[in-house]
């Protein structure tokens, strides 16, 4: 399934069949479907990326970061710290 800087919105926050989500531009592997959970957010969640280099981030602001594609560089979105599902956990 391609992951893009917009989602798709309600196709991938409810899309929960086994697979691998990868960069729209590149088509690197950044997350696993074991790793998606459902949030209230519009936009899907996962807890962690499948390989330690699959995202680049930086702090945007305090408890935010912004995510890429750790290959290309494409824009992916927010990494939202202490917000997964277990405590001091992520939300990607």
């Amino acid at each position: 399934m391609s992951f893009c800087a917009f989602f798709g919105g309600e196709a991938f926050r409810s899309h929960f069949e086994p697979g691998i989500y990868v960069c729209s531009k590149c088509g690197y592997e950044l997350f696993s479907s074991r790793a998606k959970y459902q949030h209230s957010s519009p936009w899907p969640a996962f807890t962690e990326t499948i390989h330690a280099d699959s995202v680049a981030k930086y702090e945007e602001r305090p408890g935010t970061l912004k995510v890429s594609c750790g290959k290309c560089g494409n824009g992916l979105g927010h990494e939202f710290l202490n917000d997964g599902l277990k405590r001091g956990q992520s939300r990607f």
